[in-house]
């Protein structure tokens, strides 16, 4: 049986090396790339793309802008952690915010009728490091999680085939589970 590849896009995250091997663990091949060089199609090569964490703020929409057309031309699910669920929430008309610095474990409510959180609780702790919070779903999108901190901790777009996380899901072992829920959407 062949393995699923996954085009993880590197936003200047310091966790890249955790992202891949995350999905590696859930059976999949990954490639990464920076946003600067984003392909323009991806012609079958992939089954699903992930956007990282990143440093350079959500708001470039000039920078982002190819990152940005790659994933809503794609047929395949997208996942945005942290920095790439912003980047994915601006270009939607999102509005980010300047909130507590949190680095760590954090407790987030998310609602386990999505696919996405099939295989956790309702409560989940996930590691947060971030000032920044989207407060509202932009139009297309919808809450699907939410923190004390963050009435958005996990975003999907209405029709279902892209999601975000606040969090940085490649650490602690919920985050590991909610990353196999997503596994499940292109696998």
């Amino acid at each position: 049986m062949s393995r699923t590849r996954v085009l993880v896009v590197n936003n200047g995250t310091l966790s890249l090396p955790q992202l891949r091997a995350r999905f590696e663990e859930l059976g999949s091949d990954t490639e990464a790339v920076d946003a600067a060089s984003v392909p323009a199609r991806l012609n079958g090569r992939y089954q699903a793309i992930v956007l990282s964490g990143t440093k350079v703020r959500a708001y470039d929409s000039t920078y982002y802008r190819p990152l940005i057309d790659l994933v809503t031309t794609a047929d395949v699910p997208v996942f945005g952690i942290c920095g790439g669920m912003q980047i994915l929430a601006v270009a939607a008309g999102g509005r980010l915010v300047e909130g507590p610095q949190r680095v760590g474990g954090h407790e987030a409510q998310v609602d386990t009728a999505e696919p996405l959180f099939s295989h956790v609780k309702p409560t989940v702790t996930v590691f947060h490091r971030h000032t920044l919070y989207l407060q509202e779903a932009p139009p297309g999108y919808r809450s699907i999680g939410r923190s004390e901190h963050a009435p958005v901790e996990f975003l999907r777009s209405d029709d279902g085939r892209i999601h975000g996380s606040q969090a940085h899901l490649e650490f602690r072992r919920d985050g590991l589970e909610i990353l196999r829920g997503f596994a499940q959407l292109y696998q």
